[in-house]
C-alpha cells in the first residue's frame, strides 16, 4: 500500500516540478515586469508542492530517497509527469493556456484531496488549494485578454489551443497505483474532476471567444514514462548542477 501511494505521489510531484521548471524559464524574459514577478512566484508555488509530495513519498517507500534524489537523480523514463506540463513555453499565449489547463484540474483535485484519509495529504491539499486558485485567476484572465484582444493576440491564442488541447485528456488518467489509493480513500479520482474542469475551460473560452476543439487522437504517455523529445532537453538543464557536482550541498 505504501509503495502504491508513494508512486502516485511521485507522479503528482513530477507534474509540479516540471511545470514549475517551465515557468521559471520565463524569469527575466517575461513581456512585462509584473509578469516577471508573477510567473516565478507561481513556479515557486509548484516547486513547494513538489517538495512536499517528494518528501512524503520518500518516507513512504522507505528506500532512503530524498526530494533531491527524486528530482535530480532519475532517468527520463522514470518520470511520470503529464506530457502537457513538459511542453515548451512557446509564446506567452502557450504558457498561459498550459497553466490554465493544469490549474483548472488541480483546483478541484486539491479540494477533494482535503478529505483524504491520510492527514498528511489533506494538509498538503489545504495549502495548495489556496495557491492554485490564484493560478487559475491569473492564467484565465490572460487567456481572455489575449483571445478577445487584437487580431494578432487572438491568432496566437487559437494556435495555442490547437497545439495544447490534444494533451489535456491525460489529466484524467488513472494509473494502477492511483486506483489503489482511490479505493482506499487516500487520493481523489482524476476522472471525477472532468466535469468541473470542462466547465471552467468552457466558461473562460466563452469569454475569450475561443472554441473548445474536438480531439480525435489524444496524446498521452507521460504517466507511463514515455515523453516528448523536449523533455530530454528540459531534464539536462534541470539536473545539470547535481550531475556535474554529485551530492553538492549549499
Amino acid at each position: 500500500m505504501s509503495k502504491s501511494l508513494a508512486n502516485a505521489l511521485i507522479a503528482l510531484g513530477d507534474d509540479h516540478l516540471i511545470l514549475g521548471h517551465r515557468l521559471s524559464e520565463w524569469c527575466g524574459h517575461a513581456p512585462m515586469l509584473e509578469e516577471d514577478l508573477s510567473m516565478p512566484n507561481m513556479a515557486l508555488d509548484l516547486l513547494g508542492q513538489a517538495r512536499n509530495l517528494y518528501t512524503y513519498a520518500g518516507e513512504l517507500e522507505g528506500e532512503g530517497r530524498t526530494e533531491d534524489d527524486l528530482a535530480y537523480l532519475r532517468k527520463d523514463r522514470e518520470y511520470k509527469n503529464l506530457l502537457l506540463v513538459e511542453r515548451p513555453n512557446g509564446d506567452f499565449a502557450h504558457t498561459m493556456l498550459r497553466q490554465l489547463y493544469f490549474a483548472a484540474f488541480m483546483q478541484p483535485y486539491w479540494q477533494a484531496a482535503m478529505q483524504s484519509k491520510d492527514a498528511t495529504i489533506a494538509g498538503f491539499a489545504a495549502k495548495a488549494v489556496k495557491e492554485i486558485a490564484y493560478h487559475i485567476r491569473h492564467a484565465g484572465e490572460w487567456v481572455v485578454r489575449l483571445g478577445d484582444g487584437t487580431e494578432e493576440s487572438a491568432r496566437r491564442m487559437k494556435h495555442a489551443v490547437d497545439a495544447l488541447h490534444i494533451y489535456t485528456d491525460e489529466l484524467f488518467t488513472v494509473t494502477d497505483d492511483m486506483a489503489i489509493c482511490i479505493e482506499r480513500g487516500l487520493l481523489p479520482d482524476p476522472q471525477a474532476m472532468r466535469a468541473e474542469w470542462q466547465n471552467t475551460i468552457a466558461q473562460i473560452f466563452d469569454e475569450a471567444l475561443l472554441t473548445v476543439p474536438e480531439v480525435a487522437f489524444p496524446q498521452e504517455g507521460g504517466r507511463d514514462g514515455r515523453h516528448t523529445e523536449d523533455f530530454g532537453h528540459l531534464l539536462s538543464e534541470l539536473q545539470y548542477m547535481q550531475r556535474a557536482y554529485p551530492d553538492m550541498a549549499w
